[in-house]
């Protein structure tokens, strides 16, 4: 008898029981499940994210009227003469007449300030001409007072004093970081109610802020363009802000 003994057939119970086959297996039903749970999550995943990323973006605008509290003027004249001593004396004595005139309206002294002068001259057929030029500056918070200056300038010609083209009082608003906060405030809620409009027609609803951009601000004459030779600006003025807000939708 052979010592090489015939083995019996294995039965598909044996097949089944076997270690490796389980361990096959086994291995095989975990990848099924986490290929499905994968399967699953990757969907849901680019299900959500493709509902954040519906979003709306809009802009909202604030304007608010204000009245400018800082007035400044610059005042230019000159005076023109053959002899330089007459042409200095002339500009002298305007000087006088242009301090008279702020005293005379209740300026203070130190309101008006010089801020340059200059000396030209001009030969002509042997002939030199002197140019004496100055400036002086007006700076005051009294607005009020400074429109009373501008509507009585021409009152410095019966003085004799002839200001250059460009003498004209300029207003400032100064306060603007006192109402950016708000005005911030009301160009956002401007926003929110477009969006909550483009919402409202698309069936969804206004989530929160995504992206925000906060436009410059800008300072112009309320009432448009001062019109005038000397009249150079207007203190009543619009501040006006734009923002750029992005909103999610739900």
């Amino acid at each position: 008898m052979s010592s090489d003994a015939v083995q019996p057939a294995k039965t598909t119970g044996d097949f089944w029981k076997a270690p490796t086959t389980r361990l096959w297996f086994g291995t095989a039903g975990i990848l099924a499940v986490g290929m499905i749970a994968g399967g699953y999550l990757l969907g849901d995943g680019l299900l959500r994210a493709k509902d954040a990323e519906r979003a709306v973006t809009v802009r909202g605008l604030a304007e608010r009227n204000v009245t400018a509290d800082l007035a400044t003027w610059t005042i230019s004249y000159s005076a023109t003469s053959n002899s330089l001593a007459e042409a200095q004396a002339k500009v002298r004595a305007d000087t006088q007449a242009i301090a008279a005139f702020f005293k005379d309206l209740g300026f203070p002294a130190d309101a008006l300030q010089p801020i340059g002068a200059n000396l030209s001259s001009y030969t002509n057929e042997g002939q030199t001409s002197f140019t004496v030029r100055q400036r002086l500056a007006l700076r005051t918070t009294d607005i009020a007072r400074a429109q009373q200056a501008v509507a009585r300038q021409f009152d410095l010609v019966g003085r004799g004093v002839f200001l250059e083209e460009g003498s004209g009082m300029a207003y400032t608003f100064t306060k603007l970081n006192d109402i950016k906060p708000e005005m911030v405030a009301e160009a956002t809620k401007d926003a929110r109610a477009a969006a909550e409009q483009f919402a409202k027609d698309s069936n969804s609803r206004v989530g929160k802020i995504k992206e925000a951009t906060q436009g410059y601000f800008e300072i112009e004459a309320r009432d448009g363009d001062a019109g005038g030779w000397g009249m150079a600006d207007s203190p009543y003025k619009k501040v006006r802000v734009v923002t750029t807000v992005s909103f999610s939708l739900d």
